[in-house]
């Protein structure tokens, strides 16, 4: 099995190696570039699985880079930032970010992410329609194919909207959605932007798989951002 090929654009040295060492410790092959137009010549030339991008980059904005990738590629690309503002969060993924990290971050979390963004990736380029395998996380089991959503076995009835909602988030498990992406996915391009809806179902969502709703363990909020569902065990 070829070594999967991930790019860091990233201009602080220490954090670049950091992330490279790691990475080739799990067996990824890593390239790295130290500014925005490097790394578009890499992303070009090199054709890498995943791109993991700083925002603050010496000669660009990150968000015009993932922008300019857009235009030709669905590469997954991870952006890696200090900036913490929801506003910033959101913009980057509505723009075709996948995913988004804030440093500091762990290791742990670092790889996860890449699994996820890789794993619906893949899912994405399959030729075989019905490549839509259950997911799978500690008891919950979501059968796609018969819309059927069972815990430790007991099935748990939701609502054509709900199983739409939860669908939606297991299907990109470990990635976080943003309320504009679920609410176009689930209402359709015309949704009202008021995220009211969205919470009242989720409210009962998390009511049905929860065993504490205030400590999820299926669906997580990211506060201002959306939703992420727990990493699917079979990642």
């Amino acid at each position: 099995m070829s070594k999967c090929t991930i790019l860091i654009i990233e201009d602080e040295k220490n954090i670049q190696t950091f992330m490279g060492k790691v990475l080739k410790q799990h067996d990824y092959r890593v390239l790295s570039a130290d500014s925005g137009a490097q790394g578009l010549e890499v992303i070009r030339s090199q054709c890498p699985d995943i791109i993991l991008l700083d925002l603050g980059l010496p000669d660009m904005n990150g968000d015009d880079i993932i922008r300019e990738v857009r235009t030709w590629t669905s590469t997954p690309i991870i952006v890696i930032s200090a900036r913490t503002a929801e506003k910033d969060k959101v913009r980057s993924l509505d723009l075709g970010a996948d995913d988004y990290i804030t440093k500091p971050f762990g290791t742990s979390e670092l790889l996860a992410r890449i699994r996820a963004s890789l794993r619906h990736s893949n899912r994405l380029r399959t030729n075989d329609p019905l490549y839509v395998r259950p997911y799978k996380h500690k008891g919950l089991v979501l059968d796609f194919s018969k819309r059927l959503l069972t815990i430790d076995g007991r099935e748990i009835h939701l609502t054509p909207i709900e199983y739409k909602i939860v669908a939606c988030l297991a299907q990109n498990s470990g990635k976080v959605i943003t309320y504009a992406s679920i609410l176009s996915d689930v209402w359709g391009p015309y949704a009202d932007s008021d995220n009211k809806i969205l919470r009242v179902n989720m409210a009962n969502i998390r009511r049905k798989l929860e065993a504490d709703p205030a400590q999820p363990k299926y669906i997580f909020t990211e506060v201002g951002v959306g939703y992420r569902m727990a990493e699917d065990e079979e990642g």
